[in-house]
């Protein structure tokens, strides 16, 4: 097994590579590799994730991300790591070894160690060893917070170091032309790391490149002024002395050798120096990883190859730019020409022939028209051997295809081509090539500062964000966007971002001598075929963030075979991202783009018609998930049959939990199309779909979400019996959020409307939900009159449905101490659950039954009983109800003097209950913290905790957990304080008789014993 996270993160286990998730999920990793048997805490990730501004499901996020690792983890075998949940956090248990970064860095210390005791040769071995080890960036494509960023640049420093050291160690040993290879990239990388210019002066003049000392030694001085305006150290100006001193020794001695009138050819050059390049960006922004990549690739250049890389990537994502500023950072190291040429491969012009490149490029190489031959094969020999003769960085923009570059590629040593492409190539030789993103957020706004002013960006910096975000993050529109701001003085940044955020934003509001976003991309759009064109079209339909190959078959109305063919082909051009393992998505811009040209081209029944097979694979996806999950939903006809592109459901891959998990937030928003674009059969039912999968995960927010939604829909197509459904499962969020009243007259709204339909089943399940809000809302009697009336219908009419019913009885009647009775509702609870093989049900029952066993001092059984619940909810990813599972085993352990367990569910229960946003159970939690807090002497720390509660279940308007918080109160400061003690114990005596629960005696028999 092993955890890469040098040049990409990845988790290899035996040869399979395991799947690792969304980029938010890789960086829970990233974190938890990092700190490897170290407890890494929930607030840290949080952090790290959402650095500036935490959305409120932050924290069930992060535990989504880490189960989710888990999970894959634990289906990948024994040898794969382990995720542990502890209180407050996670650990990552995996051999520290199998860490590539962890295991590196301790070779480097080791190879310090060693040099410093003498041992060079084995610290050679093994710095040479780490540093070939190297893939790139630690983390490379992972988006970063404070922490990892920190991380990154210090483990960078370290391989600054490591090879500063190795190369060090090579010029002691007699070695200089290995200390060269070492550090050719490390001082252009670098260029103010003054250790690493002189070590690579020293090794230049051993092997006597004095020409090459001397470039190292004007970038780093050129770079000192620049960055930090300082003049270079005394050892570099040393160094540049003896350079220049031996140079002058060359001269001399080739003067009586040297035709008259030609100028001296010092070392390492065949003639004057050339450069084509255009003009570097002097603001370059980002793009440090894939610079300290290709940096690194130039200094393991092989001695007998040149090397080539291919940097692709989306229109106006800054390939052209990221070229030259690499092939301006490398001139120092190949210093007899930086040659350029535009191939056309995009664009108007059709792409120049490479015969004709060539004429170009040895005419920029100084070549003589008369000396330049007519036909291809020998411009490619006449080529070859004028760069044999010179160190040159080549730069091959915009190329077309393969067929265009492969003549124009050397065959020798010394040169470096830098080829620019919208699609992906092939070239042989090329190695990896570079696909180019779009920019951080950070790096987006540090471009916007440097094209508009640091000045104004500075001062706005909400605005600059959203003006970046609205630009899609991309290089080309961020400086357009920045162009338009430098232009108008009187505009502020934030007004830019207000133009941007009406009409089609960045794409064709943002005009500099008549260049667009729009113009950029339609020279990529414009060579696709008809079918390609169409599907392109068709895929920016999709609402949600990434979609998978049988979704876009969906939307173009493509066999899957074709889907895949054209889904790679709009990948290989750079107009559709690939994400992650057959996951793709537009970006911002291009989904604009191509939404206004299929507004423009296709008809609407078309657009309607790619929506509707969308929806109807995702609702059918989702429904066959669901119904496992509530197998009552197998009632409710969702979608017709037969489906009719079946192939596609089984090309979705398996469907489970998981399934549902990846692709939460792109069904929710399926839910608000379907709605917006009335689709409205298709809102309703799908929103019915996720409820179970939403309830059980506890995503509250996305039920109230997509159940608005639904019921709009429904309400318009005068569809009441789907109205009522959304207005019921609505509320279920409400109650679970402690928005009682919004639930109460939901419900009601809900019987009225099913009693017009005549639909009697779904009339029980609005009351039995009815029954629960009354024992919440402290009326017990009512509560309990109710589930015991509709126990009896059940039993006459549907003795089926006693599962929906059972269960909210026996909770009222456990509050109010009717143990027997709440015991003989949840056993029936159980045996309907195994009949129906309703695996939710059971694992409630089970939870309910040790709920009433804790109540009656039998702990030993509610342990056993309530841990079986959580182990099947582990094996069945229902995490409804964990929160107060927790809680009540937390008691049933302090009641058998296992305190510190007790201690660690309680906790583990109100950080659950807090993270779902269920301050109910959060209080109830909080209360039996509390008891057990000061059942280990801490009573201090206790009073705080029902404080705590207190406040909690008074804002929600709870009172039977605002009684149980009042009592503590007063037995704890029953001594300290017995006037207020006395005064709280009154006020829990009123709530207590006002519900008719048991624990009033008790209270009024402590009242009794403190009268005054």
């Amino acid at each position: 097994m092993e955890i890469r996270t040098l040049g990409g993160l990845a988790v290899r286990v035996g040869a399979e590579e395991l799947s690792l998730g969304t980029p938010k999920q890789r960086t829970v990793l990233a974190v938890l590799a990092l700190h490897a048997g170290q407890l890494v805490t929930v607030d840290r990730m949080v952090d790290e994730l959402w650095p500036d501004d935490p959305p409120r499901s932050a924290v069930p996020n992060v535990r989504t991300y880490a189960a989710n690792l888990r999970r894959a983890f634990e289906v990948a075998g024994p040898d794969a790591p382990q995720v542990v949940r502890e209180s407050g956090g996670y650990r990552l248990l995996a051999d520290k070894d199998s860490i590539d970064v962890i295991r590196l860095l301790a070779d480097c210390a080791e190879a310090t160690s060693l040099a410093r005791a003498g041992r060079q040769e084995p610290a050679v071995a093994l710095l040479t060893r780490a540093v070939d080890a190297w893939r790139g960036p630690l983390l490379a494509g992972l988006p970063l917070g404070p922490t990892l960023r920190a991380r990154r640049e210090a483990v960078e420093q370290e391989r600054c170091a490591a090879i500063e050291l190795l190369a060090e160690l090579h010029i002691d040993a007699g070695r200089p032309e290995l200390a060269v290879r070492v550090l050719r990239t490390q001082a252009p990388a670098e260029p103010v790391r003054e250790r690493a210019a002189a070590l690579l002066m020293r090794a230049l003049l051993r092997t006597g490149e004095v020409a090459g000392a001397i470039a190292v030694y004007q970038a780093t001085r050129q770079a000192l002024a620049e960055q930090f305006a300082v003049a270079p150290g005394d050892e570099l100006e040393r160094l540049h002395r003896a350079a220049v001193a031996a140079r002058r020794r060359s001269s001399r001695g080739a003067d009586h050798s040297r035709p008259a009138g030609r100028p001296p050819v010092e070392p390492g050059h065949t003639g004057p120096t050339v450069n084509w390049l255009p003009r570097a960006v002097p603001d370059f922004v980002g793009r440090e990883d894939v610079l300290t990549r290709l940096l690194n690739d130039t200094a393991r250049d092989s001695p007998n190859a040149s090397l080539v890389r291919v940097i692709d990537g989306m229109p106006g994502c800054g390939k052209t730019t990221l070229a030259v500023h690499l092939a301006t950072r490398l001139a120092p190291v190949y210093p007899d020409a930086q040659l350029f040429i535009d191939l056309r491969g995009h664009g108007d012009a059709p792409p120049l022939d490479p015969s004709a490149v060539l004429l170009t490029l040895l005419r920029q190489l100084g070549v003589a028209a008369g000396r330049v031959p007519s036909g291809r094969n020998a411009r490619i020999e006449l080529w070859r051997r004028e760069l044999s003769r010179r160190r040159t960085v080549i730069v091959l923009d915009n190329a077309a295809s393969s067929e265009q570059v492969m003549p124009l590629l050397p065959t020798g040593p010394g040169t470096v081509v830098l080829v620019t492409a919208r699609r992906r190539l092939f070239a042989a030789g090329a190695g990896v090539p570079e696909s180019l993103s779009v920019l951080t957020p950070e790096e987006a706004v540090e471009l916007l500062a440097v094209t508009a002013g640091p000045g104004r960006v500075g001062a706005e910096p909400e605005a600059a964000l959203e003006v970046v975000r609205r630009c899609g993050h991309l290089p080309l529109a961020i400086r357009l966007a920045g162009a338009r701001l430098a232009h108008r003085t009187s505009w502020r940044v934030a007004d830019l971002a207000q133009q941007l955020a009406s009409g089609r934003g960045a794409l064709d509001q943002i005009v500099v001598e008549h260049r667009t976003v729009a113009e950029a991309f339609s020279t990529s759009y414009t060579p696709l075929g008809k079918r390609m064109r169409h599907a392109f079209r068709m895929l920016a339909l999709y609402p949600g963030d990434a979609f998978s190959l049988p979704m876009a078959a969906a939307l173009a109305d493509l066999p899957l075979d074709e889907a895949a063919r054209t889904v790679d082909e709009l990948v290989d051009r750079h107009l559709l991202e690939e994400v992650g393992s057959g996951r793709y998505r537009l970006h911002d811009l291009m989904r604009q783009y191509a939404s206004e040209l299929s507004r423009r081209l296709d008809r609407p029944q078309d657009r309607w018609e790619a929506g509707d097979r969308l929806l109807d694979l995702c609702l059918r996806a989702t429904s066959t998930i669901a119904i496992r999950l509530e197998p009552a939903l197998a009632e409710v006809r969702l979608a017709p049959d037969p489906p009719p592109r079946p192939e596609l459901l089984d090309a979705l891959g398996p469907l489970d939990v998981e399934w549902l998990e990846r692709e939460r937030a792109n069904l929710t928003a399926l839910v608000a199309f379907a709605e917006s674009t009335g689709h409205d059969g298709w809102a309703w039912r799908l929103a019915r779909a996720l409820w179970r999968f939403c309830y059980m995960r506890s995503y509250f927010d996305d039920i109230v979400s997509t159940h608005r939604q639904g019921l709009a829909a429904a309400e318009r197509s005068g569809d009441w019996a789907a109205a009522a459904a959304m207005k019921n499962f609505l509320a279920s969020a409400y109650v679970r959020t402690s928005d009682y009243r919004t639930a109460r007259d939901l419900l009601q709204s809900a019987i009225e409307m099913f009693r017009s339909v005549d639909d009697g089943g779904a009339v029980l399940r609005c009351r039995t939900n009815l029954s629960v809000i009354h024992w919440l809302c402290g009326d017990l009697a009512e509560a309990v009159r109710l589930g015991e009336e509709l126990v009896r219908e059940e039993r006459r009419n549907r003795p089926w449905q006693l599962r929906f019913v059972l269960p909210n009885l026996g909770l009222a009647l456990t509050v109010l101490g009717r143990y027997e009775e709440a015991l003989r509702a949840h056993r029936m609870h159980l045996y309907q659950a195994r009949l129906q093989g309703d695996q939710f049900h059971l694992l409630n029952a089970l939870a309910h039954i040790g709920m009433v066993k804790v109540r009656l001092g039998r702990h030993a059984q509610a342990v056993r009983l309530l841990r079986a619940s959580l182990m099947l909810r582990d094996r069945t990813g229902h995490r409804f109800g964990e929160p107060e599972v927790r809680a009540d085993l937390g008691a049933a352990l302090r009641g058998l003097g296992r305190l510190d367990e007790a201690r660690q569910q309680h906790e583990i229960a109100v950080e659950l209950a807090t993270d779902n946003g269920e301050r109910h159970v959060e209080g109830a939690a909080l209360n039996e913290l509390g008891l057990t807090l000061a059942a280990q002497g801490e009573t201090d720390q206790a009073v705080r905790v029902h404080r705590r509660a207190l406040e909690l279940a008074t804002r929600v308007a709870h009172p039977y957990e605002q009684g149980r918080a009042l009592a503590a109160l007063a037995g704890h400061l029953a001594v300290s304080e017995p006037a207020e003690a006395r005064r709280l114990g009154q006020r829990a005596l009123a709530i207590f008789d006002r519900m008719g629960v048991p624990e009033r005696e008790e209270m009024r028999r402590r009242l009794a014993e403190t009268a005054p």
